[in-house]
């Protein structure tokens, strides 16, 4: 079987249990995985036995499965002695229900490669009450007749459950009904349009049935995961973070991309584990590392900062203080920019994976760039109009019949719409995909609210592309993977407009993994475009809702007045469906508006903390290295 220590694209994080390995992108990661997958069915079927898989489902796994999909139609890829065991499953849903768990497998997964019918074993979300003891007894037994799971693949929970094993359970548990804990009902709540149709109770294998497995791999993808990544192989075993058992399995191991993996000590601070080698990047990092330890600004740091916090290495072979601080100082005065685009008109792209990312993530940037005169372009890569309440919809289509009604514009076929409108709006269930009329309604919406939004901040109407890729053209939380079609439609625009500089939303924590599929794709036509020998315009990175980058990354720091957060602001508040209470809005509380507000400023406080001049706010970027995300 495949170890690991193999994976070129993989490093292990130094002094972590059970072993922690992170790779550059979450398509390495899925990669390997697959790869450790085939080693295991392999194994088995040469020693003519069958392979017994543990599954889960989620945005996680999604990249393994494709990839088993792609080596079984490409590779010729043998799963039909493959024993598959669901991992969960909400109760009360149905299995041919949107949110069902056996029916996200058979979608992603059981219906593109051959494994038997007889050979998938699902939990019933159905079962009645008084059933589903014997059900979960029922479930044990048919693993047990498999021979037990060769391979446990798992994610994790941002509370450290493993499968729904919540915080509290029990070491030894077994397969049976529970209590979803109010940090996964709301994590899930997008899949069921509104934290109040989650359901309250799951099916799930037990901590022990899962520990019982021969190898583990659990997976880890974003920067939301990357505090629970860090207590699971960093922190005590206990029953707060069920994920920390695996420190007590013989053969487990944690794969992480970089986001998820940030947090490790090896990643936040590789000076505590050893000797490294001081790059200046690795130089900054630190000295910024230490600002934040000891409440210092830059230039007041001494030696004994440095001795005391375990950076005498540092200090002995780049000291003394002085130079060290002064060092970064200047790296980071440096990435202070009032003129991202530089001061010669320039062709620019805001790449906009949904139709509000543009404002939100960098609408004060985009200020300053319609400022200093560039060509400035906007490119909305997906209609969002999953993310418009019916409500809206509704609203909508009332008022168009009415307009027609008083201008006596087709009258009879408008009240025709609007009554189909209504009619899907009223029978459909919480989670189930709208009718294509609805959908171009929302779509209109967001359509409408993104083109007063950019035009608040400057941007002329011309210069607004919808590029609706087909990708997110399913009406579901669930997207497609990146086509050619994908590809070339960006290609296309790119061609058109011949920009100098684009901006590409790289937030890896988006919790329905949008901007993480926009940014694949222009990478891949970025790639595509250097093979060819075209231009290849120069790529900035920016943060959504969701995350900010940390000092160390930034490259780019733009300031804002007072008065380019305020009309930033009007921006944001043109995209209406959006307000007071967005459909999803993730985890966290706060609006939008206040979330890019708080984010901006607490940036430019970071700035001042260190000893920089003072801003009122700021909005960061970092050049994109090459790597896939």
């Amino acid at each position: 079987m495949s170890s690991a220590t193999t994976a070129p694209a993989a490093t292990r994080a130094a002094g972590t249990h059970p072993p922690c390995y992170v790779f550059d992108s979450g398509t390495e990661l899925a990669r390997y995985v697959a790869r450790t997958v085939t080693g295991v069915i392999q194994e088995r079927n040469a020693l003519g036995q069958v392979a017994v898989l543990g599954l889960p489902t989620g945005s996680t796994p999604v990249g393994v499965y494709r990839e088993l999909i792609r080596m079984h139609r490409e590779e010729g890829l043998d799963l039909s002695r493959v024993v598959a065991f669901v991992l969960d499953e909400f109760y009360g849903v149905a299995p041919d229900q949107l949110q069902s768990h056996a029916r996200w497998m058979q979608v992603h997964f059981f219906d593109h490669v051959n494994i038997p019918a007889e050979n998938v074993y699902q939990l019933d979300g159905t079962v009645p009450v008084g059933e589903v003891d014997r059900h979960c007894r029922e479930y044990e037994d048919a693993i047990a007749r498999a021979g037990g799971i060769d391979l446990m693949l798992l994610g994790v929970g941002r509370n450290g459950h493993i499968g729904f094993n919540e915080p509290f359970s029990v070491r030894h548990g077994r397969t049976r009904l529970c209590t979803l804990d109010p940090v996964t009902r709301r994590d899930v709540a997008a899949d069921f349009f509104g934290e109040e149709n989650v359901p309250t109770q799951a099916l799930t294998m037990g901590l022990g049935t899962i520990l019982e497995a021969r190898k583990i791999v659990l997976m880890a993808l974003g920067e939301h995961k990357a505090p629970v990544v860090r207590d699971t192989v960093e922190g005590p075993v206990t029953d707060r973070v069920p994920a920390s058992y695996l420190q007590e399995h013989a053969d487990a191991v944690v794969l992480v991309d970089r986001a998820a993996g940030k947090d490790l000590t090896a990643c936040a601070t590789p000076w505590m584990t050893g000797n490294v080698e001081w790059s200046d990047s690795l130089i900054k990092r630190a000295v910024l590392w230490l600002c934040e330890q000891t409440g210092k600004a830059l230039l007041k740091l001494d030696d004994e900062d440095f001795r005391k916090h375990n950076l005498h290495q540092l200090l002995r072979r780049h000291g003394p203080s002085e130079s060290i601080s002064h060092r970064v100082f200047k790296w980071m005065l440096d990435t202070i920019e009032y003129h991202p685009a530089g001061k010669d008109p320039r062709k620019v792209i805001c790449f906009s994976p949904h139709p509000d990312d543009d404002v939100i993530s960098m609408g004060g940037t985009l200020i300053r760039l319609v400022e200093d005169g560039h060509d400035v372009h906007i490119a909305y890569m997906t209609s969002g109009n999953i993310a418009v309440f019916d409500h809206d919809a509704w609203r909508v289509a009332d008022l168009v019949t009415e307009f027609n009604r008083l201008f006596d514009i087709d009258r009879e076929r408008s009240e025709e719409v609007e009554g189909r409108v209504r009619d899907s709006l009223a029978q459909k269930k919480p989670g189930e995909r709208d009718s294509e009329e609805v959908l171009k309604i929302k779509a209109l919406i967001r359509w409408s609210e993104a083109k007063a939004g950019a035009m608040e901040v400057g941007v002329s109407e011309s210069n607004l592309h919808f590029l609706d890729l087909p990708f997110y053209r399913t009406g579901t939380i669930a997207k497609n993977p990146v086509s050619d079609e994908d590809v070339a439609i960006i290609g296309e625009l790119l061609d058109r407009v011949e920009p100098d500089q684009i901006y590409v939303a790289g937030d890896l924590s988006d919790p329905h993994g949008t901007h993480r599929v926009c940014a694949e794709a222009i990478f891949q036509t970025l790639r595509r475009r250097e093979q060819e020998s075209k231009k290849v315009p120069e790529v900035l990175l920016y943060r959504g809702a969701w995350q900010e980058y940390e000092l160390h990354e930034i490259h780019i720091a733009v300031p804002l007045s007072p008065s380019d957060l305020v009309l930033k602001r009007k921006a944001i508040f043109m995209h209406e469906s959006q307000k007071d209470e967005a459909l999803f809005p993730g985890s966290d509380p706060r609006e939008f508006w206040q979330r890019a507000e708080d984010r901006n400023t607490g940036t430019a406080g970071k700035y001042n903390q260190i000893g920089l001049p003072e801003f009122f706010a700021m909005e960061a970027f970092v050049r994109w290295d090459g790597v896939p995300i």
